[in-house]
């Protein structure tokens, strides 16, 4: 089955989010919404996830999930708020018992923290499926940039978060803790083992130089001929090395230290003082 894909470009964070929609019918998925956040000043707003809210409701769409790729360190997830308004089931890959554990080490959680991944509503693995209405999707553990990535194989489409980017631009980067380059390669030869035709749709586009317009959708065979880390045949030895050093350059998301703690909660923030206040900690020399 060929999905009804709609795409909401996030020019903040670069972040694509994509409401995915059974063609015979009114069921879709949500996939890596946003939340806005304004580091500076400490506010949220909901207006990119009220887009989408708009959206499903103009279309008269019913969301049966909310499904993030991974925890991701470049924005906030917007899916306890779209939950509220609209339904769907939170998930993510069960490896996020890992992602947890170790950032809740980092952010001086403490025991109240459940590391158990018991703030989503479902926990996915290799292997898995998933219904849409009557759109099956399949569930890839594509680890690598973090240890919790999936990769949601819906009709003809491959929903690939972060694991790779648009084939002029490459990969993701792996040197966040639970990273690892090897790894990542693994995961990508196993999208690129989907047949040639089957839609790639990315998690973030940042224009390569010499492209004008931002992208989010490729297919198989363009990223194996084309993606200019792994294309080609580039072998494991040529990639990790590129990678390695790629990411030794790299300088920090702007919003890895907010994200993480929101993210690992499955997009809630932390439990409020005693005021009602919510507070984000900063770890120094951490990161």
């Amino acid at each position: 089955m060929k999905p009804d894909v709609t795409a909401f470009f996030d020019d903040a964070t670069n972040t694509i989010s994509f409401v995915v929609k059974d063609p015979e019918g009114a069921s879709c998925a949500i996939i890596d919404s946003v939340l806005d956040f304004d580091y500076s000043s400490g506010r949220t707003d909901t207006r990119s996830a009220d887009a989408v809210i708009a959206f499903v409701q103009d279309h008269d769409l019913k969301v049966e999930w909310l499904l993030e790729s991974h925890v991701h360190a470049d924005h906030l997830s917007a899916a306890p708020y779209i939950q509220q308004k609209v339904g769907g089931k939170i998930g993510i890959g069960e490896n996020i018992t890992l992602v947890q554990d170790t950032f809740g080490k980092v952010f001086n959680e403490g025991t109240e923290f459940q590391r158990d991944g018991s703030q989503f509503d479902k926990l996915f693995r290799e292997g898995d499926s998933l219904m849409i209405g009557q759109l099956r999707g399949d569930v890839l553990h594509t680890p690598g940039h973090t240890p919790a990535c999936l990769t949601y194989v819906i009709g003809d489409a491959a929903f690939v978060g972060d694991t790779l980017f648009m084939p002029d631009f490459g990969t993701a980067r792996c040197d966040f803790p639970g990273g690892s380059s090897e790894t990542l390669y693994n995961s990508i030869q196993k999208i690129l083992a989907l047949p040639d035709e089957t839609r790639i749709f990315v998690g973030h586009d940042y224009k390569a130089p010499g492209r004008d317009e931002y992208a989010w959708e490729t297919t198989v065979a363009e990223q194996k001929a084309r993606n200019v880390h792994v294309g080609a045949g580039k072998d494991k030895d040529t990639f990790v090395r590129m990678r390695d050093a790629r990411d030794a350059s790299l300088a920090m998301p702007k919003l890895i230290i907010p994200s993480l703690q929101v993210n690992m909660r499955a997009g809630q923030m932390p439990e409020p003082d005693d005021e009602g206040d919510v507070f984000l900690k900063v770890p120094v020399n951490k990161l």
